[in-house]
């Protein structure tokens, strides 16, 4: 248990740091603040906090600091499911491909379906996840 003892305390003036004095040192009296909430976070949102930690550890460590890093997720996940969804009936629409031809060839529906899904998800890549 730290030693509550004023006399054994004292905040440094540069940094705004409290630190107590445990024997001879003086130790950061440092504490994480709790997490507000607890998001659960989608295909997108494990994907840019991979990237994150790979490619931009500052801005995930102050994230994960100041514990934003679970809000941002979630909200970069919704972010991306709307925007594939967006995508998606924009270039069904753009190339004709309806429920007729679901009912008349399956396979090629689901040919052209996967392909639009792969190029949503990339430009969504592009512009959310990898930036």
């Amino acid at each position: 248990m730290l030693n509550r003892n004023v006399k054994n305390r004292f905040i440094d003036e540069k940094t705004g740091i409290e630190y107590i004095k445990q024997g001879d040192y003086y130790l950061p009296n440092l504490v994480l603040a709790p997490e507000e909430t607890n998001y659960k976070i989608g295909k997108y949102g494990r994907i840019k906090l991979n990237y994150l930690i790979n490619h931009k550890k500052a801005e995930y460590t102050i994230l994960f600091m100041e514990s934003r890093l679970n809000r941002y997720l979630h909200e970069i996940d919704i972010a991306c499911e709307e925007r594939v969804k967006t995508i998606i009936s924009q270039l069904v629409k753009q190339e004709n491909v309806t429920e007729e031809l679901k009912a008349t060839n399956q396979m090629e529906w689901v040919g052209k379906m996967n392909s639009i899904r792969n190029r949503a998800e990339e430009i969504v890549y592009n512009e959310i996840i990898y930036v």
